[in-house]
């Protein structure tokens, strides 16, 4: 399974290079296309390790005025 993330910056929020060290450092990769970060779960994940993720993402871009999107497949 992966997720992938798509970031909406503002310009009254972070630098994209300090919200990048951020996620990156949750185990996120930047990637190119229709999405801006990849995680990779090498394997299955649960529902509950899904919802861990994004609430660990909520507080890592708490305050950093980002709007972010999250699919997991």
């Amino acid at each position: 399974m992966e997720s992938y993330l798509r970031i909406t910056f503002s310009s009254e929020g972070s630098s994209p290079s300090l919200v990048a060290g951020r996620l990156q450092a949750l185990g996120f990769r930047p990637t190119q296309g229709n999405y801006d970060f990849r995680y990779d779960w090498n394997g299955s994940a649960t529902l509950d390790e899904m919802m861990a993720l994004a609430d660990r993402l909520t507080e890592a871009l708490r305050g950093h005025r980002v709007l972010f999107e999250m699919e997991t497949v």
